[in-house]
């Protein structure tokens, strides 16, 4: 039975011994697949020595120094922990295992590693500066945090790029970067960043979050709703994926409505129901953009063109590539008669489309604008632009009489001078209106005096036609005959308003 028992023993030690130097051989021929970094190979060598040797803390930590090669931190990671649990002074281990928390943005876990392996060899000089970049991180969380609650999002977007230097693999950093990037408006970069970690792992509920708020706040809110229920059913308690959904489901509801009414003809309605809308998410830049500019078209239909003008005008603030707000506040400025504006936002538009259509509303505002540069004869005899023959001789016999020298003769000579010149602008403007041709011409923008057409006239002879008969009225004579002239001028200028011939 001794020498049975001895015999065991023999068999068991050579067995064990031999299971050794087999688990040796498969982390050398790993070690030789490492140098030429062929690290898919190394992995399966360093697989069979840990299956044969499961109890060896360098296996685990060679395995891990592969992993982490081939960017599978958390794998790493997990060996890693393993090495230091089986020998609780492995260097190596408990560098790995810090480098692996540090990678994956764990800061205050790499620190407490990185503590260890001080205290295993203190004068260890790379671990002194991962212990640096492990405080560089929590010095970026914390000026991150702060950031965005202050909404500066491009300090985020700073901060985190600043983390991920050393902490490449930290989902947590990438999805704050994103949806930051997505609250500026940058949302190509916002998706590309979600993608890549939604590649890595399909089910991650921060980056499909991430991936609706961009649809969201590009105005494709039914596809944004379906990332965001399937954020939640990854992550059911993901509080902003909720609000998101409830906020897009809202917004698109009541933008909704607003159409309604103004198909309908509710104006007012639909006025109240975009500025409903423009509440539920200011951070909602095309959406609210198009809801200003929806509501400026109601307002232009309510006469409120100022109103139209200043929500145009916050429309193209938040998307400065919207056609059509340029469009509609242009309208708004022709409306209003500011025709240099209407040129401008005119101008804009056909740049950027050189359609035939934008081309000729440009021309037809760089006509308004010419023509408003002109003497206006409508305001000169105070008439609108449909104003009869009948209305035309009564706004001439008012503003003549008003304006006549003779009966400004005391007053100072800057003011005779001043009336002078307003009565004959009177005749001027009588002249061209009361032309057919010439009020043809005038309503089309072209210039009277480039067009050849007959500007010759005498304001007084226009006068004389009107109240003097063959003569007209004189001020010559004596001082009689001036004074009565005066009071005749006098009772015409009060019985001007009357429709009847004088």
């Amino acid at each position: 039975l001794a020498w049975t028992k001895v015999f065991e023993i023999a068999l068991l030690s050579f067995l064990f011994v031999s299971i050794r130097r087999e688990a040796e051989g498969f982390k050398e021929q790993g070690n030789v697949y490492y140098v030429k970094k062929d690290y898919a190979e190394a992995f399966n060598f360093y697989t069979k020595a840990i299956d044969l040797c499961p109890k060896n803390a360098s296996y685990y930590g060679n395995r891990a120094a592969t992993f982490m090669m081939l960017s599978r931190y958390r794998e790493a990671l997990e060996d890693s922990q393993q090495a230091v649990r089986l020998d609780d002074t492995f260097v190596k281990g408990h560098m790995r295992e810090g480098k692996c928390h540090l990678l994956l943005g764990n800061a205050m876990a790499a620190s407490r590693c990185f503590q260890k392996v001080l205290e295993l060899e203190p004068d260890n000089s790379q671990v002194q500066q991962e212990l640096k970049n492990a405080e560089s991180i929590l010095e970026f969380e914390r000026l991150a945090e702060i950031s965005f609650e202050k909404r500066d999002f491009r300090m985020v977007v700073f901060c985190m790029d600043r983390a991920l230097e050393p902490a490449s693999a930290c989902h947590r950093f990438k999805v704050l970067k994103a949806e930051c990037l997505a609250l500026l408006g940058r949302y190509p970069e916002a998706q590309s960043v979600a993608s890549d970690i939604l590649r890595m792992d399909s089910t991650n509920g921060d980056a499909l979050y991430v991936r609706g708020l961009c649809l969201y706040y590009e105005d494709c809110i039914d596809k944004a709703v379906q990332f965001f229920i399937q954020a939640l059913r990854m992550a059911p308690d993901h509080e902003k994926a909720r609000l998101a959904c409830r906020n897009a489901k809202a917004l698109k509801a009541k933008k909704e409505e607003g159409n309604k009414a103004f198909k309908e003809g509710s104006f007012e309605e639909a006025y109240d129901l975009y500025s409903e809308a423009l509440t539920i998410d200011p951070n909602n830049i095309k959406t609210n953009a198009k809801l200003y500019c929806n509501r400026a078209t109601v307002g232009s239909k309510l006469n409120k063109l100022e109103q139209a003008i200043e929500d145009c005008t916050k429309a193209i603030k938040l998307d400065e590539t919207y056609i059509k707000a340029y469009l509609r506040r242009a309208q708004c400025y022709m409306d209003t008669e500011q025709y240099e504006e209407a040129v401008r936002d005119y101008e804009k538009v056909y740049q950027t489309e050189k359609t035939k259509e934008h081309k000729n509303l440009l021309k037809n505002a760089q006509l308004e604008l010419k023509k408003s540069k002109r003497k206006d004869y409508y305001k000169v005899l105070g008439v609108d632009k449909n104003a009869t023959e009948d209305e035309l001789k009564k706004a001439y016999r008012k503003r003549a009489l008003m304006h006549h020298p003779d009966r400004h003769s005391g007053a100072s000579a800057e003011m005779q001078k001043e009336e002078e010149k307003k009565f004959k602008e009177v005749g001027e403007a009588f002249t061209v209106l009361s032309d057919p041709k010439k009020k043809s011409r005038y309503d089309s923008g072209h210039d009277l005096e480039d067009d050849d057409m007959n500007m010759d006239f005498d304001a007084n002879n226009i006068f004389k036609a009107f109240f003097g008969g063959p003569g007209g009225f004189s001020f010559e004579g004596n001082s009689c005959k001036a004074n009565l002239y005066l009071l005749l001028l006098h009772l015409l200028i009060q019985c001007s308003d009357c429709t009847v011939n004088h």
